[in-house]
């Protein structure tokens, strides 16, 4: 069996597609920031490489996988 589409949740990570916890999406208190302007968190191109292409830009990565990714040593 060939998988030909690839189901889009803005809300689910595009990577592990556990729940992103996005505030800019989900959140209805448009107060509230997201915690992906953590300026200690880093969205590598490595990393954002690794979204499938048709949901790169409709959906965010979650906060484990990008913690995950900063975790794994540099290849050399």
């Amino acid at each position: 069996m060939q998988i030909t589409a690839i189901h889009l949740d803005p809300l689910r990570c595009p990577l592990c597609g556990q729940a992103n916890g996005c505030q800019d999406l989900g959140a209805k208190d448009d107060l509230q920031t997201c915690w992906c302007n953590d300026p200690a968190l880093r969205f590598s191109p490595e990393l954002l490489a690794r979204v499938p292409q048709p949901l790169r830009g409709k959906a965010c990565i979650c906060k484990a996988c990008v913690v995950a990714f900063a975790a794994q040593p540099l290849k050399a």
